[in-house]
């Protein structure tokens, strides 16, 4: 059964780093896309970054332009989101999810979603 396995949340003051991953597991065709998304309480999920199959593309949302980084390593086979600068109003339950080839917005676009880990960012 394919699956997206996800860790690296926790607590973090303002201002401090945290890094996150995405790591297929099982097998599973043309998926190849990774997209981030989170979700705060009493609000809809929303999309905060991707990476296309090919890597051509990149995207983020404005909120966490120039703090957040997205990357592929390719041998490990794992999407990765570096987080810095980071805010209160970062404070989200994370996901990752698996599209085709290409990023969108829509959630309706990604077929597999990973088990979400919290990031809470307080001092």
């Amino acid at each position: 059964q394919y699956q997206l396995v996800q860790s690296g949340g926790g607590l973090v003051q303002p201002g401090g780093s945290l890094r996150l991953s995405c790591t297929p597991s099982g097998l599973i065709l043309d998926y190849n896309a990774i997209g981030w998304f989170r979700q705060a309480p009493g609000k809809g999920r929303e999309a905060v970054s991707c990476i296309s199959g090919s890597g051509d593309t990149i995207t983020y949302a404005d909120s966490v332009k120039g703090r957040f980084t997205i990357s592929k390593d390719n041998a490990k086979n794992t999407v990765y989101l570096q987080m810095n600068s980071l805010k209160p109003e970062d404070t989200a339950i994370f996901y990752c999810a698996a599209a085709r080839e290409y990023c969108s917005n829509d959630m309706l676009t990604y077929g597999y979603w990973s088990q979400g880990t919290q990031v809470t960012v307080s001092s």
